[in-house]
């Protein structure tokens, strides 16, 4: 398929943008296993880029490396996943996980004034951090994030949550500089806390 001149596009394996065409690289400079990393057998550019062709137009999806790949083998693509999480007004910032886990979880930075009131609605201390600990505190945020995944298959609902009123950004290293969430060293800030949700449960 042609959106631009002289350029062909598809979806390939895991739903890879892949392009070619005069106008794209024909490879690195002087490093070959790169560039056979960088194409297909038949030839086509990998983007890296998660996508799908929509009445004549690209629609990205995510990064493939970012892909979450659970320990039964589903494959979950992040990005969409969070955005239907963040239009829950107590969430100011979300990453879900479950790269070699049994199921999806997710860490979720709450939104302070929202959270003061929804803790003040059900009896909790909101100024208590612990009170973020809380099993029935944490079931309750978890069931509204449920239910806003509801449209997702079962195996990307988030079964398990960690909450935090911790703010990610540039300052901390938890946000890149265009504000994305930066997955590998959040991962690594919460690192016992997310074994401990899992049990240690982690495959490979």
């Amino acid at each position: 398929m042609s959106l631009l001149p002289s350029v062909e596009v598809r979806i390939g394996e895991q739903h890879e943008l892949q392009v070619r065409g005069a106008i794209v690289m024909k490879g690195y400079w002087k490093r070959p296993e790169e560039t056979a990393a960088a194409f297909t057998e038949d030839g086509w550019l990998r983007t890296g880029d998660q996508a799908e062709l929509v009445k004549g137009r690209i629609r990205l999806l995510g990064r493939l490396k970012e892909i979450i790949v659970t320990s039964t083998g589903e494959k979950i693509s992040p990005a969409d996943l969070e955005l239907s999480l963040l239009a829950d007004p107590l969430i100011e910032q979300i990453m879900v996980l479950g790269d070699h886990r049994p199921y999806v979880s997710a860490i979720a930075v709450l939104n302070e004034e929202n959270w003061a009131m929804f803790a003040r609605e059900n009896g909790w201390d909101a100024d208590n951090p612990e009170t973020l600990r809380q099993p029935v505190v944490v079931q309750a945020v978890l069931k509204r994030l449920q239910a806003l995944s509801a449209d997702f298959p079962s195996y990307a609902q988030p079964r398990a949550l960690l909450l935090t009123l911790e703010p990610w950004s540039v300052e901390n290293q938890l946000l890149t500089p265009t504000m994305k969430v930066k997955r590998a060293p959040i991962l690594a800030r919460y690192a016992d806390e997310i074994e401990s949700i899992y049990g240690n449960r982690r495959v490979g």
